[in-house]
């Protein structure tokens, strides 16, 4: 099962770190991953793999929002499938 990550917001040392923290910690996978910074503000989209993850989705998510607050940013967690349905044209 894939994952979207995105995090959007004013840029700060450490975003990347703490999400990539929380993933390290719960066995997710980083498959794919981009982000700019555009006038001092950061966007990131991660495609992560959820299959091995050692909490719920919904935890995961959660802690991801917990930690983006942290530093100012927004992160949302959705499902590949989720993800690519709301934004087909």
């Amino acid at each position: 099962m894939k994952g979207i990550i995105t995090v959007v917001g004013k840029d700060s040392v450490g975003i990347i770190a703490k999400i990539c923290n929380v993933l390290s910690e719960n066995d997710v996978n980083i498959l794919d991953i981009s982000q700019t910074i555009v006038g001092g503000y950061f966007n990131m989209m991660m495609v992560v793999d959820l299959s091995k993850m050692k909490c719920t989705f919904h935890h995961l998510a959660e802690t991801l929002e917990t930690e983006g607050e942290g530093v100012g940013v927004v992160v949302r967690l959705q499902h590949e499938g989720i993800f690519n349905a709301m934004h087909r044209l």
